[in-house]
C-alpha cells in the first residue's frame, strides 16, 4: 500500500506536514533534514523542487529557491537523493513543484522516476485538473502514485466535488487566497470557509495549508481537517539555524507542544 495511504488510514488527526526546498539551505541538507524531521514526530514531509519562478511561493520559498539553485540543485539530482534517504526511511514523501519542471524532464519519464525512487505523491498547482484525468490519471494508478489538488475558499462547490472524485492522497486546503508565507493568525472568515467544506463531507482527507506557523494556527487548522502544512516557518528557521538538528527538533516541539520549551 501507498505510504500516504497507511499514514491516513492509520491516523485520522493531527497529521504534521513540513515543506522545506531541497537543495536548502546547502546542498546535500536533503537527507539530513527528512531523517531529523522523521526523529522529530513529523508525519509528511514535501519536498519542493527549487523553480525560478514559483508562482504560488512567497518570497521566503522563493528565495530558498533561489539559494538551493544557486547551490546547484535539479531534478535529476533531487531523485538521487530521495532514493538514497528511502533506503533508511518509510515516512510519507511528497514532491511539491511545477509542472513546467516535469514537462522539462520529461511527463512520463519524470511519473516513473517518481515511483522508483519511493516519492508517494505528488502536488503541482499549475497542473490543470483535465489535463491530469485525460493523459495522466491511468498512469499515476499504474505506477501506484497519489496526486494531491489545492482548493481555495474561490474554489466552486462543483470544482470542488470534481477534485475530490481525482484526488488520491488529500486534498490541500488552502487557507485563503495569497501567497505561501503572507499572513499569520486564523480569521472567523477562514473559519467560516473551514466549516463550508466539511459541510460537504468530502472523500478524502484535508490539510490546510498557507499561513501556519505556530501551535495557534496548527491546533486551529487541526481542528478543521486532518491535519496542517507548514512551509515558510519551518524555511525561516532553517534559515536562522547555526545548529540545523537542534532547530529543527526545536521547531517541530514549539508547533507540537509549545510548553516543551517553556
Amino acid at each position: 500500500m501507498n505510504r500516504l495511504d497507511n499514514l491516513f488510514n492509520s491516523k485520522k488527526k493531527d497529521i504534521l506536514n513540513v515543506y522545506f526546498t531541497a537543495g536548502h539551505p546547502n546542498l546535500n541538507d536533503t537527507e539530513d533534514i527528512i531523517l531529523t524531521l522523521e526523529a522529530a514526530g513529523v508525519d509528511l514531509i514535501e519536498l519542493g523542487m527549487p523553480y525560478s519562478d514559483p508562482m504560488a511561493d512567497g518570497p521566503t520559498i522563493q528565495d530558498s529557491s533561489t539559494v538551493a539553485l544557486k547551490n546547484g540543485m535539479n531534478v535529476e539530482l533531487l531523485f538521487k537523493q530521495v532514493k538514497a534517504v528511502r533506503e533508511k526511511t518509510q515516512i510519507p514523501l511528497i514532491m511539491m513543484g511545477y509542472f513546467n519542471q516535469v514537462m522539462q524532464f520529461g511527463e512520463e519519464r519524470f511519473f516513473r522516476m517518481c515511483a522508483e525512487v519511493g516519492v508517494d505523491g505528488l502536488i503541482l498547482p499549475d497542473l490543470p485538473v483535465y489535463v491530469f484525468e485525460e493523459k495522466y490519471k491511468a498512469l499515476f494508478e499504474e505506477l501506484g502514485l497519489r496526486i494531491s489538488f489545492l482548493i481555495s475558499p474561490q474554489t466552486s462547490e462543483d470544482r470542488i466535488r470534481q477534485i475530490d472524485d481525482l484526488t488520491k492522497g488529500f486534498i490541500y486546503m488552502v487557507s485563503s487566497s495569497s501567497i505561501t508565507g503572507s499572513k499569520s493568525g486564523i480569521s472567523d472568515e477562514q473559519m467560516t470557509y473551514f466549516n463550508r467544506i466539511n459541510d460537504m463531507q468530502l472523500k478524502n482527507p484535508k490539510l490546510i495549508g498557507f499561513g501556519i506557523s505556530d501551535h495557534a494556527t496548527y491546533a486551529t487548522a487541526c481542528q478543521f481537517s486532518s491535519g496542517a502544512i507548514i512551509g515558510s516557518a519551518f524555511i525561516r528557521t532553517l534559515d536562522k539555524a547555526t545548529d540545523i538538528k537542534a532547530a529543527i527538533k526545536g521547531f517541530v516541539e514549539m508547533v507540537r507542544e509549545p510548553e516543551v520549551l517553556a
